[in-house]
């Protein structure tokens, strides 16, 4: 019977321990990472970030991630996905279903702006952050909205209040080509379908130039496809 109860609060505490770790690693700021090194250089470190590093490279972006007070970076799901929808939109323009169509056949000139949207001048971290959000201009001259959003993924009692998410989003016009709003208050009065919001998965990475945090692979590059492009 002793060993029965030891086992059991040896697999309590093995659960916490994971359910915590998934905090930490989805949006969660409940660490600290820092690390010794530049932005791009953490970057070039994880491979999830291969193809944003050839993107970076490609682009001549390295100096501009570095001088960014916050860079929201996507992975390579994500711009594989946007590789994959341009792929199948420039297929039904020529009518051709067999197009070739890769990474590098990118404009990557014509793309620094939609790099530069999810990079920011000041530094954003979660104890600048609040259920209503900020509404920062990004490096590209565009707004975007960045907030906390509490979460109740988790019901087994191991936080007293709930974990709260960082999400990144951009806010669309009611109407094509419309306008939108360029103030924090104005945003709390959109229709809800003018948020294009992201989770991000892993948040408060500080480099020796700034603040970095991951944006979900669910994420598609320059949100192409739920905006029109």
């Amino acid at each position: 019977m002793k060993t029965l109860k030891i086992f059991i609060l040896a697999l309590f505490a093995t659960v916490a321990f994971f359910s915590c770790k998934k905090e930490y690693t989805i949006g969660g700021d409940l660490f600290k990472a820092q690390v010794n090194m530049t932005t791009y250089d953490y970057l070039k470190t994880n491979h999830a970030f291969d193809t944003l590093v050839m993107m970076i490279d490609k682009m001549q972006l390295k100096n501009e991630v570095n001088s960014s007070g916050t860079f929201f970076a996507v992975t390579n799901y994500s711009i594989h996905s946007y590789v994959a929808l341009k792929k199948e939109q420039l297929g039904i323009i020529r009518n051709d279903e067999n197009l070739t169509f890769t990474f590098d056949s990118l404009d990557f000139n014509s793309l620094k702006d939609s790099l530069r949207a999810y990079m920011f001048k000041d530094k954003i971290t979660r104890d600048n952050l609040s259920q209503k959000g900020i509404y920062p201009k990004a490096q590209d001259g565009e707004y975007r909205l960045v907030q906390l959003r509490p979460t109740t993924d988790y019901t087994n009692n191991i936080f007293t209040t709930n974990p709260q998410y960082i999400y990144f989003t951009k806010v669309i016009p009611k109407v094509p080509g419309g306008p939108v709003p360029v103030d924090i208050d104005a945003v709390q009065l959109v229709d809800p379908r003018q948020l294009l919001s992201t989770l991000c998965q892993t948040t408060g990475i500080i480099t020796t130039t700034g603040v970095l945090h991951v944006l979900s692979n669910s994420h598609t590059f320059t949100y192409f496809g739920d905006v029109n492009n």
